[in-house]
């Protein structure tokens, strides 16, 4: 019965009163990139666009970003809960509602957002709700997280073709995939930041549905 009861707390997000307090500073975390050395944070160069994206374990999802042709600097940290400033224990627990997400900044005349969310969508199952293969909880969920209306509706496009990309290819289930307006976005800690770059055989969690996503007619992926 315990272990049926935690399975459902980490099943569903928690309320502003079950949610852990977290802290008023950030945690601590790295100050570059360490692939490619560019400034997490910024300063980025004037133009380029940045998205959040959760497609399960963040280590894995962020490789598939930084390398990418036209991606900038990528990081990884948590969006979309509650907690202020939360750990990745805090996390980990299912009570901060946050996700694993990773941080995309790209040059949108080297690769456009439908080529980012191609990839998005390639990478990850998207209809596994509060899940991501063997990673179960909420921090798992699917998500895309818009930093304007242009990018909203582009992605709320791209939702739409995927779902009908799967149904034609026989996989009736619905994608679960949430699309909200980026709040605040909390680093995670330094040792998570380019995990598979540091860890080369480290658990990468990421799989997919075989399923291609095509792009709108005219618009380059790169």
């Amino acid at each position: 019965m315990f272990l049926a009861d935690m399975l459902n707390r980490k099943l569903k997000l928690p309320t502003a009163a079950e949610a852990m307090p977290g802290r008023a500073a950030p945690i601590p975390t790295a100050d570059f990139h360490f692939v490619n050395h560019r400034p997490l944070a910024g300063p980025w160069p004037e133009g380029y666009q940045s998205v959040v994206l959760g497609l399960g374990c963040f280590w894995g999802a962020e490789r598939k970003f930084w390398q990418l042709p036209g991606v900038w600097v990528t990081s990884v940290g948590y969006i979309a809960g509650l907690t202020p400033n939360p750990t990745y224990q805090e996390v980990c627990s299912g009570l901060t509602g946050h996700n694993e997400v990773v941080q995309v900044v790209f040059d949108p005349a080297a690769i456009s957002f439908e080529g980012i969310l191609k990839a998005f969508w390639e990478s990850h199952d998207p209809t596994q709700g509060m899940r991501q293969g063997n990673d179960t909880g909420t921090q798992y969920r699917s998500g895309i997280y818009v930093t304007d209306a242009a990018q909203r509706a582009v992605a709320e496009r791209s939702r739409a073709t995927y779902q009908e990309a799967l149904a034609r290819a026989g996989r009736p289930q619905k994608i679960t995939t949430e699309i909200v307006d980026a709040g605040p976005y909390y680093y995670a800690e330094a040792y998570h930041q380019q995990y598979l770059a540091k860890n080369p055989n480290g658990y990468c969690g990421l799989g997919g549905t075989g399923v291609s996503c095509p792009l709108p007619t005219g618009v380059p992926a790169a």
